[in-house]
């Protein structure tokens, strides 16, 4: 019971890790204009230079989502390592077990990170003035 619980935590944390990190356009102007030390118009210019690739940023979302990605599959083979498959034969034993986990993960990954992303910061975002109500309006589908 007591390692089914750790192997859960360990998949919160790869899920949650790799959400954030995805985001990592975005969070800073919402984290920065939430505790004072920037103003709107210079986070909304961070966010748009960050998320659209403005003034040479164009490399910086791909690497995020790319480094989001290594950190589920690095994640991923932690956790399998951690519980004993840690060859190929063992692997093939345990094949269904981690071709669902790493489904499983993956998918809730990318859900966590489109709704952290997309609705989350974007609704505190547009909360402390940022103008991103234009983006609400592409996923708000019952206007």
């Amino acid at each position: 019971m007591e390692e089914e619980v750790t192997g859960r935590k360990s998949l919160i944390r790869i899920i949650s890790g790799s959400a954030i990190i995805a985001s990592m356009c975005c969070l800073p102007s919402v984290v920065l204009v939430m505790f004072g030390l920037a103003s709107v118009s210079s986070a909304a210019a961070l966010s748009n230079n960050l998320y659209w690739g403005e003034n040479g940023y164009a490399w910086f979302r791909p690497m995020m989502l790319t480094l989001a990605a290594a950190f589920v599959l690095i994640g991923l083979v932690i956790h399998f390592r951690s519980r004993g498959i840690c060859t190929l034969d063992q692997a093939k034993q345990a094949r269904r077990k981690i071709v669902n986990t790493s489904l499983l993960v993956i998918t809730i990954s990318y859900v966590s990170y489109l709704l952290l992303n997309y609705v989350i910061l974007t609704e505190i975002g547009i909360l402390l003035d940022l103008p991103w109500e234009e983006s609400r309006e592409s996923y708000m589908f019952w206007k």
